[in-house]
């Protein structure tokens, strides 16, 4: 038996009978005696939104920006420009005592966020960079020329 089934569901008609071929796999698998778990979850973010997300990041750090009087890397903006949306989007936020009486905030992985999510952080950054007239070199690759919109 392999360890997983995955399926990408895109419409209503092509969902439906994904899982009327799915069914099949599911009764083998539980009539020959296996437990599993049914999961339906939005689609993840994708490798090229997290490499826009990424690109901004480091414009924002090349335009050297000063937050909480130092000048921050790529890595610190991705913390604050995530705390920021997640704050910004009614998703909260939470500061704890670390292990060595530091702050932490304990934030929402990037990796675990859906396509939307991760769409309107990508739009969250752009924000940020314009209202800061931050230079997207690195972003520029994904800008569509015609209407300046990311693509």
């Amino acid at each position: 038996m392999s360890e997983r089934l995955t399926i990408r569901l895109f419409n209503a008609q092509q969902g439906y009978q994904a899982v009327k071929d799915a069914w099949q796999t599911i009764k083998a698998w539980l009539t020959a005696g296996h437990r599993l778990v049914l999961e339906v979850k939005p689609e993840r973010r994708s490798l090229d939104q997290n490499a826009k997300f990424h690109a901004i990041c480091s414009d924002i750090a090349r335009a050297r920006i000063e937050w909480a009087g130092k000048v921050r890397n790529a890595d610190e903006w991705k913390v604050l420009l995530v705390s920021g949306h997640s704050v910004a989007t009614k998703h909260g936020s939470e500061m704890v005592p670390g292990l060595e009486g530091e702050f932490v905030n304990v934030r929402e992985s990037t990796a675990r966020m859906s396509k939307a999510r991760s769409s309107s952080l990508i739009e969250y950054a752009l924000a940020f960079a314009a209202s800061h007239d931050v230079d997207l070199r690195e972003t520029q690759q994904w800008i569509d020329p015609e209407t300046g919109e990311i693509a």
